[in-house]
């Protein structure tokens, strides 16, 4: 082909950007008519010395690619920097935050077990005083005194063997 007739490639090529740029500044420009500056051969695009000039000049006019680009890739440094110390922060304080409900959990247990120590105390204490009790019925009863508990009625004075109960036995079918 002819040398004043360039592909997009070449021409992206020797302004440092991409294929895609190039075309999204076409797009975007409505003052180039691609028509009139370009010829198609296959898939191929070639344009020629007017419309290169046009093109370079958009991308003259933009500060210096290059120098933008590597703006951008700085920027984006940048902000993966200060995104990594937003998450280092963020997991400082998550860290904080499970570090205190874990001594909150450790108070909350250390009661629990206050709590159940006492109840077993508790439990002793009753269970000796019954203990008691029942010794002191016992012995009330071992020495003739008459026994009154909530369940049974006290006894009549006068026993007789028709009036206490004659022993169950241990079958019923007859009943």
């Amino acid at each position: 082909m002819s040398e004043n007739l360039k592909t997009i490639r070449e021409l992206a090529d020797e302004l440092g950007v991409s294929k895609q740029a190039i075309w999204q500044k076409i797009k975007r420009d409505a003052s180039i008519d691609l028509r009139q500056f370009t010829s198609t051969k296959g898939n191929t695009v070639y344009v020629d010395v007017d419309g290169q000039k046009a093109i370079k000049a958009m991308f003259s006019n933009d500060s210096s690619t290059r120098y933008r680009q590597q703006k951008d890739d700085v920027d984006d440094n940048k902000k993966d920097a200060v995104d990594g110390q937003d998450e280092v922060k963020f997991l400082r304080n998550l860290v904080s935050e499970i570090q205190s409900e874990k001594k909150e959990l450790h108070k909350l247990l250390d009661q629990q077990q206050r709590l159940a120590l006492q109840d077993k105390k508790l439990l002793e204490e009753y269970k000796a005083e019954i203990k008691d009790l029942k010794a002191l019925t016992m012995a009330q009863h071992d020495d003739g005194e008459k026994e009154v508990t909530s369940d049974k009625q006290p006894e009549p004075e006068n026993s007789t063997p028709e009036s206490q109960p004659k022993p169950k036995k241990w079958w019923r079918f007859g009943k």
